[in-house]
């Protein structure tokens, strides 16, 4: 295609890939009420593939039918419907030969629709109400609900949660599965001081917040094939406040990483608002550097966070990240590969064309062409 660097061809435990260009997680409330992936959503996750991208990661995905759901009309990967819905998405997206992997999410204190719970009722490490008002886009409106502090049952299906949707993913023909443990979700709070306030093995310091997503990631690695890939998504940063850090900084940092990547993790994929900016003081690493520095040298890195403009994703593969995410920029150029790797221009991300006035699939994002194979 090209010799720039965004365009190696390079590989993810076996599977190969064209490019470095990844599709980042975006939540969509696009599913039946029943959590079922859709048609259009088939499309939709096609055109990405066909425009170029190398790999592709879902939505999240919730986990059980319990606490995991964080909003209506999200899919899930928790029943037979489910998978059979999913394998419509992935057999499409294999027809290009993109590999595509589910993100699975767990909102913890963050849920703002779920409909397997009488009331506002959500669960985390510890009953701190999360900062900021849900969004109307995704249905919500009004303070968070405090959550109930996650007692060993709740976390016990927690982790067997993560554990069955990996399981459904593999029935369901995905390459792998993203573990969701950033901006403030329940794997997330556990990483967070200021949500997770315990006092037993899962509370303190950096070493024990990890430990919980820690597990539920090696629990996933066991129960899946060999080659099936298992990644973990990790910020700071909260939907609910986009300024949080870690307290210990750069240390804590190196410990989530390198107890992550030594629990099973194939990737790493750091996401901040910019990944080509300094995290951890004025000089200090970005958030993907720092994965680069802390994870085993068998653990790929991939940067998320501002990298549409090509240039901010070279440097960034320059600092260190071994692939890259694109969010709202593969919402405006679903064919952002094709187009950079032509030289020609890119547009300009319009939230109100795109998430307004929910985050549903607007008719301009499901193309009617190519059919799929079961139209």
């Amino acid at each position: 295609m090209t010799d720039d660097a965004l365009f190696d061809a390079t590989s993810l435990n076996d599977l190969s890939l064209s490019n470095r260009v990844g599709l980042a997680p975006m939540t969509r409330i696009s599913a039946t009420d029943e959590g079922l992936a859709t048609n259009e959503m088939a499309h939709y996750y096609r055109k990405f593939a066909d425009g170029g991208f190398g790999f592709l990661v879902t939505e999240g995905v919730y986990t059980d039918d319990a606490y995991s759901q964080g909003y209506l009309n999200q899919p899930g990967l928790v029943t037979d419907d489910h998978v059979e819905a999913w394998t419509n998405v992935t057999d499409a997206v294999h027809e290009v030969g993109t590999p595509i992997f589910a993100q699975l999410m767990h909102a913890g204190a963050q849920s703002q629709g779920n409909p397997h719970l009488g009331g506002d009722r959500t669960l985390a490490p510890s009953a701190v109400q999360p900062d900021g008002q849900k969004a109307e886009a995704y249905g919500g409106s009004g303070e968070f609900a405090v959550p109930k502090a996650a007692d060993e049952a709740d976390l016990e299906t927690a982790r067997e949660g993560f554990v069955r949707a990996a399981t459904n993913a593999v029935e369901a023909g995905f390459d792998g599965v993203e573990l969701h443990g950033a901006n403030g979700y329940l794997l997330n709070e556990f990483l967070a001081a200021d949500a997770n306030r315990r006092d037993d093995e899962y509370g303190g310091g950096p070493e024990s917040r990890v430990k919980f997503p820690a597990e539920v990631l090696s629990a996933v690695a066991d129960a899946v094939p060999e080659e099936f890939v298992v990644g973990v998504r990790v910020s700071q940063e909260k939907v609910t406040d986009g300024d949080y850090e870690w307290p210990e900084g750069e240390d804590a940092a190196a410990v989530f990483f390198e107890e992550l990547s030594a629990a099973g993790a194939d990737y790493v994929h750091a996401t901040e608002t910019d990944a080509t900016s300094p995290t951890f003081g004025a000089d200090g690493p970005s958030l993907a550097e720092a994965a680069a520095e802390y994870v085993a040298d068998d653990t790929v890195v991939i940067a998320n966070g501002g990298l549409g403009d090509p240039d901010a994703a070279r440097a960034a593969v320059d600092a260190g990240a071994d692939l890259f995410t694109l969010g709202t920029s593969a919402l405006a150029n679903p064919d952002w590969p094709a187009r950079v790797a032509a030289g020609d221009d890119l547009d300009a991300f319009e939230p109100t064309k795109f998430l307004a006035p929910t985050a549903g699939l607007s008719d301009h994002e499901v193309p009617s062409e190519p059919p799929l194979a079961d139209d």
